[in-house]
């Protein structure tokens, strides 16, 4: 039985940003599509009146998921993008607005409950601070940890470390101490043109050219390789005589092995082979039992 429903089963972006841009009016910034899909550019003090307008007016029911991204050479550097799912019309859309780490972001906790994790992953990963949140703490460190790890400057290996302490029972911080310096690693692949020597190639780039040959040596004449005529005709001598012909006569040859004995034929059964009895057992077997 088909199910019929009112959503399209694919969603065009026709006339989409058109229809938008009006809703929205001052407090759209920007409006494109890219990748098949529509970004709206928020201004970021109107981010909450413009989630209800298209929540409420448009059909985006749900707040599906809040990203962070970080550009360092902004002046603000951070972008806060919410992803938003109309099932009516089955059509998402990509909702932005900038933020420094300075600038808080009006909290979207009012119009969905999920707003309220997903604004402490974003505060947590990248130090956006979202106005309005009734609970703004970490969520995925652990509450002493520094910093914010999905920042671009942030250290590849962080800036302490956690462990447990059997002496303390207990779990204590540290100051990251490495073997081997990661915040320096290159990233150049010593196949695009690297301008150093690679670990363990240093023999082999010390090692010297060849020197050249100063008179390459030739063979002007058969003698001097070893061919020629002479050599041709020992070779033929060295050949092997052919095998001896194979002599085929009717009688037994001298120190031939004797013929096999043939064996005598068995006795035929007496009884067929469907009584399996009587097939099987020897025919004197009740006599022995006698």
């Amino acid at each position: 039985m088909a199910v019929l429903h009112s959503a399209p089963k694919y969603a065009s972006n026709e006339g989409v940003i058109e229809t938008l841009t009006g809703a929205l009016g001052p407090m759209l910034l920007a409006a494109r599509e890219e990748h098949g899909e529509i970004v709206l550019t928020i201004v970021r003090d109107r981010i909450e009146d413009a989630l209800r307008l298209l929540r409420d007016e448009h059909g985006y029911q749900q707040l599906m998921e809040m990203a962070g991204v970080d550009y360092p050479s902004r002046p603000e550097r951070f972008e806060v993008v919410y992803m938003l799912l109309s099932l009516t019309k089955n059509h998402r859309l990509l909702v932005k607005v900038n933020a420094s780490e300075s600038t808080p972001v009006p909290t979207a906790t009012t119009l969905w409950y999920n707003a309220g994790w997903l604004e402490r992953e974003v505060f947590d990963m990248y130090g956006v601070i979202f106005s309005g949140n009734p609970d703004l703490r970490r969520i995925l460190t652990d509450y002493g940890f520094e910093g914010h790890p999905q920042r671009k400057d942030f250290p590849l290996t962080g800036y302490q470390e956690l462990r447990y302490s059997e002496e303390d029972k207990r779990v204590v911080y540290e100051p990251v101490q490495l073997a081997q310096d990661f915040r320096s690693f290159d990233f150049m692949s010593p196949w695009e043109g690297a301008d150093y020597v690679l670990p363990g190639d240093e023999k082999a780039a010390k090692q010297p050219a060849p020197p050249p040959v100063a008179e390459p040596k030739t063979t002007e004449k058969k003698g001097d390789s070893g061919a020629g005529e002479p050599t041709n005709g020992k070779a033929e001598e060295k050949v092997s005589a052919p095998p001896p012909d194979q002599k085929v006569t009717g009688e037994n040859e001298k120190d031939a092995p004797k013929p096999t004995e043939n064996r005598p034929d068995k006795a035929a059964r007496e009884q067929t082979a469907q009584d399996t009895k009587g097939a099987t057992e020897p025919k004197d077997s009740k006599e022995d039992g006698k």
